[in-house]
């Protein structure tokens, strides 16, 4: 019988300025990847955390997941490390999860300009 796990599934994307809408619409767009990509059900969501660069402050990017329906799960928010030379203007997301699923068939999503972050990932997306 199969064991369901708590996997942490992790994404990252980009914005072109720090502004309210594009915070949110970006997040948006890369959880709903995230959760179509790895077949998770919000009812399995155990927690989302997330963290923008120095550089983005315009909006808490947890908004954005509230305004599709995930009103029970845990989000936290907080503000990315700032390493000289980094990725800017990145939303970073780690999702935990229940699933069946094994760690190697996870698949973390890195979209726009975070794509450089993971860069041996490229042939998985």
């Amino acid at each position: 019988m199969e064991q369901v796990m708590v996997r942490g599934i992790r994404g990252a994307i980009t914005v072109e300025e720090n502004c309210s809408d594009e915070i949110i619409q970006a997040t948006a767009e890369l959880v709903e990847e995230m959760v179509r990509a790895n077949d998770v059900k919000v009812e399995d969501v155990a927690a989302v955390f997330f963290s923008l660069t120095p550089d983005l402050n315009a909006a808490f990017p947890a908004k954005a997941v509230r305004s599709l329906g995930w009103k029970n799960v845990p989000l936290f928010c907080t503000t990315e490390i700032d390493v000289p030379g980094a990725v800017s203007q990145c939303i970073r997301v780690m999702i935990l999860a229940n699933t069946l699923k094994g760690q190697e068939e996870i698949k973390h999503l890195y979209l726009g300009e975070a794509r450089k972050l993971r860069e041996d990932l490229q042939d998985t997306w």
